[in-house]
């Protein structure tokens, strides 16, 4: 999944230019999210990998809590009804948007 994750970078990097370190770091979180939160995986069942963070914690959290530090949830972002994002999962809408294309 790293190398993945890696080849999904590394191709919103190639599709911009920066103005600034700021506009740099904003897209890189962005994508970032939308990877955790809307992605599915298929190592992971076809689910993204807070998804299957939290059916993890479910699973695992009674029987040894010491595995968590914290509990794995969803907050409003990107990819939400509230979020810029609204309803975006697939990769050829995300890159038009963060490469600035309409």
């Amino acid at each position: 999944m790293v190398e993945r994750f890696n080849g999904r970078i590394a191709e919103v990097l190639a599709t911009r230019r920066y103005d600034s370190a700021q506009d740099l770091e904003s897209t890189l979180l962005r994508d970032v999210w939308l990877y955790n939160h809307l992605l599915p995986q298929k190592a992971l069942g076809h689910r993204c990998p807070m998804d299957a963070m939290k059916q993890w914690y479910e699973q695992w959290y009674a029987e040894r809590p010491g595995l968590f530090t914290k509990r794995p949830r969803k907050h409003p972002g990107h990819g939400t009804k509230t979020g810029a994002w609204a309803g975006t999962a697939r990769r050829g809408a995300v890159m038009a948007r963060t490469s600035g294309n309409p």
